[in-house]
């Protein structure tokens, strides 16, 4: 079973481009962020052409999060639990059956969390959008809880706008004030991890210079000042299952791209 992730960031202006890389890669499953529309405008038809079932999860201009699989979507749900005066549609999941297993598929798109306030010792304020997505990763440890309690084959991929450690940012000391590397953000992602995930790529490859997304500005992509941010965590049977995971980089390359690139893993599933 072969499952993406993908912040698109924008469904209009990539659909094309999006069609060209399903065509091409093939996958069961992807999960989209960034979606940008409203559920009643995504173009399902382009999708279900191909064979995909289509769940979305949307909202207007901002965010949104998608599910694209050949396989059955069962128990889908929106919205990721603990605050239901949250509006921002960055969560989704469902549960798709392979050959031999059942697995419960989290698509999200964390909060980025920029701008962050400093306090006169130089620390972070948990306020405003920075308390937002602190906020947002607390509800995603107690979900994280509650996969790992079902004992299922389970994952969570998407845009985590969490740079993990220094070797995931082609230059680390740019980005030390930044929502996205900031020792706080870093140790949240961390006690979710260490409730007994794995995060795929690590498990396949190790080393610096792997990247998954490249600012438009400054000519990021042709001077590769990657950061990689887009992540696989798997529950202990999910990982079990685990053969491969690559990121499509040179997608990065092709006309009208989205600042992010595809990361994929294969299920023996």
């Amino acid at each position: 079973m072969k499952i993406a992730t993908f912040n698109i960031n924008g469904i209009k202006a990539r659909v094309n481009a999006l069609g060209d890389w399903l065509d091409e890669a093939q996958p069961d499953v992807a999960l989209l962020q960034e979606i940008k529309s409203v559920d009643e405008a995504f173009p399902r038809e382009l999708f279900e052409e191909r064979g995909y079932n289509v769940e979305t999860h949307g909202q207007k201009s901002f965010n949104g999060v998608a599910i694209l699989s050949k396989l059955p979507l069962e128990d889908v749900r929106r919205g990721l639990p603990g605050d239901d005066s949250d509006e921002q549609a960055r969560w989704i999941e469902a549960t798709v059956v392979g050959e031999t297993h059942a697995v419960r598929l989290c698509g999200l798109y964390l909060p980025n969390g920029n701008p962050v306030e400093f306090d006169d010792a130089g620390q972070p304020i948990r306020d405003g959008k920075y308390g937002y997505k602190l906020d947002w990763m607390d509800r995603l440890h107690a979900r994280a809880q509650e996969l790992l309690a079902d004992e299922m084959p389970a994952l969570m991929a998407g845009d985590y706008n969490i740079i993990p450690q220094a070797e995931d940012a082609a230059k680390p000391d740019s980005w030390r004030k930044d929502a996205l590397f900031l020792p706080q953000s870093r140790d949240a992602f961390r006690r979710i991890l260490n409730l007994g995930f794995t995060e795929a790529f690590r498990a396949r490859t190790q080393g610096p210079g792997h990247y998954s997304f490249w600012d438009y500005q400054a000519g990021a992509w042709q001077r590769n000042n990657g950061i990689r941010i887009d992540h696989f965590l798997l529950t202990p049977q999910a990982a079990d299952l685990l053969s491969d995971c690559q990121i499509d980089k040179d997608i990065r390359a092709r006309e009208k791209p989205s600042d992010h690139v595809p990361v994929w893993i294969e299920l023996n599933a």
